[in-house]
């Protein structure tokens, strides 16, 4: 077994009663934890319409948080690609790759980051097409790369400013459909576990098989990405799998308010379908005691063939979401 690195991907949680402002501080600290504990990247999600996260700019974002750090990278998990403009993706991570130099992911994702409307009004022309997509990276990397190819816009046009190296690319998945692509173009892979957990270690095998060098980057490069929560408190994890079962179900349905307390969580009567549902969701995260969270980190990257797992903790007490971190690098991160 490689020696494992792991990552954060923050989406930027709204914690109940709590504030977005308090959302964003939190992240503010937590990124400072992670890069004291020895947290490979830090990456922030890209939601909208969605109350529970404050978390809409990425662009926005990472310029506050790489501010507070010194060497973690940071970067998008991800942009939405088809909700922007390749030009301004590229003046903007161009930008922030200037500023911070070597130390930022522009993580790429085709999903619309919320409902089909918000995307549309963010968007006006998006198809949601795979054919407007794949021309959307094509230009997206000649804009960075300052590529003049003739009789194209990129004869014309051109992405500013330019840093010495280009921010690292990674096309994100939870279906698979963006492996060909990261193939394709020569861009890392991350798989969302999170979101699907069918599937995933195939999706990185055909990536490897079918990976394009390309002037960035020589040799296919995977991490994977999971909902963890680790406590020594065992009831401390029972009633965070509880309420967890239920906010995925509250997200799925469709519901962008306010969770319901924990009591009335607890005390909820789930019909046979959202058990069923329940028990599929039960693969997107992994809860325990330190012991069995190293078993499973651990099986996830045997099964993945990769050395970098990338966590995602939400919890209702900020206290313990930062010790689940602590917890998780005393088991892989401590010399």
């Amino acid at each position: 077994m490689k020696n494992i690195k792991l990552s954060v991907l923050d989406q930027s949680q709204v914690r109940r009663n709590g504030t977005t402002r308090q959302a964003l501080e939190e992240s503010g600290e937590l990124i400072q934890l992670a890069e004291k504990l020895g947290y490979t990247r830090y990456w922030v999600s890209e939601h909208h319409n969605f109350k529970m996260v404050a978390g809409t700019a990425p662009e926005v974002l990472i310029p506050y948080l790489a501010s507070k750090t010194k060497t973690i990278k940071v970067g998008s998990g991800g942009i939405m690609l088809p909700n922007h403009s390749s030009l301004k993706v590229a003046e903007n991570f161009g930008l922030l790759e200037t500023l911070f130099p070597t130390r930022i992911d522009l993580g790429i994702g085709r999903a619309p980051g919320g409902d089909r409307l918000s995307s549309h009004l963010l968007n006006p022309s998006n198809t949601f097409s795979e054919k407007e997509f794949f021309q959307q990276l094509i230009d997206l990397q000649a804009f960075l790369r300052h590529e003049e190819t003739p009789d194209t816009v990129h004869e014309k046009v051109k992405s500013y400013p330019s840093p010495e190296e280009l921010p690292a690319l990674w096309l994100l998945t939870s279906s698979g459909g963006s492996a060909q692509f990261a193939a394709h173009f020569g861009m890392a892979l991350s798989f969302a576990q999170f979101i699907n957990p069918e599937g995933g270690p195939e999706t990185a095998d055909f990536y490897r098989h079918n990976f394009k060098p390309s002037p960035e980057l020589k040799e296919p490069k995977v991490n994977v990405g999971i909902f963890a929560f680790c406590s020594e408190d065992e009831q401390k994890v029972k009633d965070w799998i509880t309420e967890f079962d239920y906010r995925m179900l509250h997200i799925e349905s469709g519901a962008s308010g306010d969770l319901p307390s924990f009591e009335e969580i607890k005390n909820f009567n789930y019909s046979l379908q959202q058990k069923a549902r329940i028990t599929y969701n039960r693969g997107r995260f992994i809860a325990g005691t330190p012991e069995r969270l190293k078993v499973e980190i651990e099986k996830i990257a045997e099964k993945y063939e990769t050395d970098e797992v990338m966590i995602a903790t939400i919890a209702e007490d900020f206290e313990d979401r930062k010790k689940s971190y602590e917890l998780l690098a005393d088991l892989f991160l401590k010399p």
